[in-house]
Order: C-alpha cells, then structure tokens, then sequence
C-alpha cells in the first residue's frame, strides 16, 4: 500500500493534473488546425500515430512487462477489445463535434460523465447513492430532458460522449491493466481498421489522402500522437500523487475550457435551452464536488489518506 503523500508530491500532483487538464481543455484549438482533414480519416491518423507515442512513453515509464503481460492474457485482450470500440466511438463524435463547430454538446457530455459514472456504478457496480447524488442524478437528468425542447440537434453528442466515456471507464475497470499500457493496446487493435479507413480515403475519393497535401498539415496530423500521448502521461503521473476525490474536483477544467472556447474564439451560439442544461449540470456538478469532499473530510480528520489510484479517465 503507498505510504502517506508528501506536500511536495501533492503539490507536484496537482501540477500534473492541471497541466493536464488544461492540454485537454484545448483540444478543440489544435482540432481547429486539422479542420481541413475529415473526422473519420482524422481519428485514423490519430490512432496510428498514438501506437509509436504510447510505446515511447511505456519504455520510459518502466511499463513493457505490464504491456507484454495484458497482451498474453486472453481475458484482458477481450476487455481491452471492447473498450477500445467504446474510446474510438468516443473520439469520432468529439472530433466531429468540434470541427462541426458544437463545442457546447462536447463540453455538456464532459460534464455529465462523472454523473454517468455514478448511475452506472450503482446499476453495475451495487453502488449505493447519497442523498446528494440522487439529487445529482435528478438535477442532471432535467437538464438533459431540457435538450430535448431546444438542442435536439446536439442532444445525441452530448450524450455519446457521456455514455461512451462512462461505459469505457467501466470496462477498464475490470480489466487489470494501467492507462498507458492500456490505450497503447487499444490503439493496436484499432490499427489495421484506422489503416483500412485511411487506405479508403486516400483511394475512393476525389480529394484523396489528408497526408501529403502540405507539409503544414502533414506536421500537425503526425501532432495528434503527442498531444493523445502527453496529457495522458501527466494525468498518470497525477494519479499516483493525488488523492481521486481531488482529481474530481480538477476535471471540470477540461469542459469549463471548451463551454468558454465554445462561447468566445469559435463563437458558438448559446440556445436559452442550452444555458439552462449548463446551469442545471453545473449544481449538479457542485453537488457532486460537496458530496466527495463531505466524503473525504471525515477521513482527513483522523488520519492522511493515500493518494488512491484514480479510475481511467477518458481520453480526448
């Protein structure tokens, strides 16, 4: 069991985690760049150039045993298998959301993944819910039936993006292997398919392969390895240091970021139905932060806790 954390690892921790947040929150302006490159043969791209990252960063974390060990357990393969659909789900309709300019969908879906998680953990998991957490739940749950009278149109981003990354997080749960080891696995098994997608657009349509229009473009597709591969290595760093109740108060940053690049540099329109999920998911939210420290506060008072191990994050 890891000891008690120091002040400086705390400190160091939340450094990381807020580094990489912060990356995440400004996806949509590096997405922005790549607008030209459809979706789909994005997300290709990204998946093939995450494979040689992913590995990089494995060797230099020490990690090859543990990645050698998933790829021989059949069992872990299967897990991985499915949740590597779940995140390229996942990554298609972010993508496509941004770049079709529906950050305010995006960054909903963000904000309601804790949320998921709490009712999956409690279908699933044989959770059982605070007071505070139903009313969480309930809080969130008008919001999204808002939606349904003003933002149809985002209404299926918002909640793809909600249940995928909340279905991935459960599947990776069960499966005994790290984030890095784990998103290198899935971006293998969802190699040979980006291959098969990239090889389509390059020969069945008439503006052919994104790579090799220009060495600008070209450079900033090769990116989307790095910028999948470094928040990733600064929230695993993160998680060894920080307690997971903090990490859960740090992931709003993310969302907060894409609702006010939504608002300001991309200039998305703010549909009244909109503002009121947003005002409705945000008490929402901020009962969830006072039910994990209400939850924590307890503990601190007898003794200092060790960082726990926090659950996968979904990776944008």
């Amino acid at each position: 069991m890891a000891g008690p954390q120091t002040g400086d690892e705390n400190r160091s921790g939340l450094l990381h985690a807020i580094a990489a947040y912060l990356l995440w929150g400004l996806m949509p302006l590096y997405l922005a760049l790549v607008n030209a490159v459809p979706p789909v043969e994005f997300v290709g791209w990204r998946i093939l150039w995450t494979v040689p990252v992913c590995l990089a960063i494995v060797a230099l974390r020490g990690q090859v045993p543990q990645l050698k060990a998933a790829f021989g357990d059949w069992k872990v393969l299967r897990l991985l298998l499915v949740s590597s659909v779940l995140i390229a789900i996942n990554w298609l309709v972010y993508v496509y959301a941004i770049m079709d300019g529906k950050l305010y969908g995006a960054s909903l879906g963000y904000y309601l993944n804790p949320l998921v998680n709490i009712a999956l953990g409690t279908l699933f998991l044989g959770e059982k819910l605070g007071w505070r957490q139903w009313l969480a739940v309930a809080l969130a749950a008008s919001g999204v039936a808002i939606l349904l009278f003003g933002a149809l149109d985002t209404l299926w981003i918002t909640l793809t993006l909600a249940c995928s990354f909340s279905l991935y997080g459960l599947v990776r749960k069960t499966a005994p292997v790290g984030s890095l080891p784990g998103l290198t696995i899935e971006a293998s098994l969802l190699a040979l398919p980006s291959l098969a997608v990239i090889g389509w657009f390059a020969t069945q349509t008439a503006a052919g392969s994104a790579m090799g229009q220009s060495l600008q473009l070209d450079l900033l597709i090769v990116a989307a390895g790095v910028v999948t591969g470094v928040p990733l290595l600064l929230f695993a760093t993160a998680a060894r240091r920080l307690p997971y109740s903090l990490l859960g108060f740090i992931q709003f940053i993310a969302p907060t970021m894409v609702f006010v690049l939504g608002l300001t540099v991309f200039d998305e329109e703010l549909r009244p139905s909109q503002l009121a999920c947003f005002i409705l998911i945000w008490l929402a939210i901020a009962l969830f932060c006072w039910d994990l420290w209400a939850r924590r506060a307890p503990a601190e008072g007898v003794t200092q806790p060790a960082a726990q191990p926090a659950k996968d994050q979904p990776i944008r």
